[in-house]
């Protein structure tokens, strides 16, 4: 694993744990994001392992999404290289997982830790944990939820929180659908543990060749909307506004769009 990168993983009780550790909020660097799509393969082809757990080791962050600087001033060619990566190589990685993965999201989840968490196949969310989509915020776009959030939440509560770019807590993200469960911040790691091992109990063949089937029907045609998902942002990233918008967040500024 890359020196930039800090992802711990460990095995017990046929349960895998990927543990997020770049401080201030484990936002993405190139480097981290391999060592994440690694530590997914890693726990895919280990037998031994039936279950997966993703959380993070940093108080109240559980992943703050991208670091600016592989945007800003970045050609739509070295954007699309990242997203390979983010949307789909994860989406890839997931689908052909073989065994059940959980987001354990202690804190705040924004942009592209939104899309990490919801690759999994359950997100468990502390009762302090916030969530929301702030790239429209940027002059950029959350382009990979267009994809699937409307069908999770509805067309007009999608456009809301993707327009708006305003956070919503733990509550409401459940309310939503978008967790599956709430609970107490102190006992979400053992709560995600205890799930998992649930998960780990059972026959692997009948959870391998189930989720296979599940992730089938849940598809809907999302393998092309992550392909159109790619374009939408490259073709808005490398935009006057965006890099303003940029800008002005690392400057703690007003955007002057143009």
């Amino acid at each position: 694993m890359s020196t930039d990168a800090k992802i711990h993983y460990e095995v017990s009780k046929h349960i895998a744990e990927i543990v997020l550790d770049r401080p201030p909020v484990n936002a993405f660097s190139v480097p981290f994001l391999d060592d994440i799509l690694a530590a997914f393969r890693r726990a895919a082809e280990d037998k031994n392992v039936r279950a997966v757990v993703l959380r993070s080791a940093l108080p109240d962050r559980f992943c703050a999404g991208l670091d600016l600087d592989i945007i800003l001033g970045k050609s739509g060619l070295d954007v699309r290289k990242f997203l390979q990566k983010l949307y789909i190589d994860l989406w890839d990685i997931q689908t052909k997982m073989g065994k059940p993965t959980i987001a354990a999201v202690n804190g705040a989840a924004r942009g592209g830790g939104m899309t990490l968490a919801i690759s999994c196949d359950m997100v468990l969310a502390a009762d302090s944990a916030t969530f929301g989509y702030p790239e429209i915020d940027l002059a950029v776009l959350p382009a990979i939820h267009f994809a699937h959030l409307h069908r999770i939440i509805g067309r007009y509560r999608a456009f809301d929180l993707l327009f708006t770019g305003r956070t919503f807590s733990a509550g409401e993200a459940a309310t939503l659908g978008l967790v599956s469960r709430v609970v107490s911040k102190d006992a979400l790691h053992e709560e995600a543990r205890t799930l998992a091992a649930t998960f780990a109990d059972k026959s692997p063949t009948a959870v391998r060749i189930g989720r296979a089937a599940f992730m089938r029907a849940c598809d809907l045609d999302y393998t092309r909307g992550v392909a159109n998902a790619v374009e939408d942002f490259c073709n808005i990233a490398v935009t006057p506004d965006a890099q303003e918008g940029l800008t002005a967040f690392l400057e703690k500024r007003k955007p002057n769009w143009k």
